[in-house]
């Protein structure tokens, strides 16, 4: 890890919401690499995301976005690629070789894609009231499910024989698809994926609500 100086051992502003796997998979790195974290949790549904002060660190106006010192980053995958090159051992989370690299951008592509679309949006249904088509979010879900499972036999991590940014940047939304109407229960290589996150020294999990599966 790198050698931090007073200025990087003041804690990390984290704009979020609580409920967001967004926002947790930045809390989550952040708790696992030992970081200080202030969190501050923007009133979305007034708008406090498309506020100009906000709009300054976050220009999409979403969350979550950080302020570390001079630097301010939005995006989750680009903000837990920061703070791996920046606080942690770089080519253990993102890859100490070109193949380990491209998998681990691959499965950051799938949080991007295939997780949003999927469980994702399925809970934004559930518990925001989203206007998505939940059947399809649902079955995209299960799908994504039918191939992780298979990826996963005979392997612990998704990208390397550690975990990577890859593991954190796709267990929010699986760990809460339940939430969403996604069962993990014909899963048990995922189940047993995210069980293994769960164990890892400094994890934090995201405030849960009700299943819905």
């Amino acid at each position: 890890m790198p050698t931090l100086s007073q200025n990087d051992t003041a804690p990390v502003t984290l704009y979020r919401h609580p409920k967001s796997g967004h926002c947790h998979r930045v809390e989550l790195m952040l708790s696992l690499l030992g970081r200080a974290c202030r969190t501050v949790d923007l009133d979305m549904a007034n708008g406090a995301h498309k506020a100009p002060d906000y709009l300054r660190i976050s220009p999409l106006g979403q969350v979550p976005a950080i302020e570390d010192g001079e630097v301010t980053l939005a995006d989750s995958n680009a903000i837990i690629t920061y703070l791996a090159e920046r606080y942690g051992d770089a080519d253990a989370w993102r890859g100490a070789d070109p193949v380990e690299k491209a998998e681990v951008q691959r499965w950051l592509s799938v949080a991007a894609g295939e997780i949003a679309s999927g469980p994702c949006a399925a809970r934004l249904v559930t518990l925001f009231g989203a206007g998505l088509d939940h059947e399809a979010a649902k079955t995209r879900a299960h799908a994504l499910f039918a191939v992780m499972e298979g990826h996963l036999a005979g392997r612990d991590w998704l990208a390397a024989g550690r975990p990577t940014l890859a593991d954190i940047a796709a267990y929010s939304y699986i760990a809460h698809a339940p939430e969403g109407g996604v069962s993990l229960a014909p899963y048990p290589g995922i189940r047993a994926w995210l069980a293994r996150i769960e164990a890892l020294p400094g994890f934090v999990g995201m405030a849960r609500s009700p299943a819905l599966a």
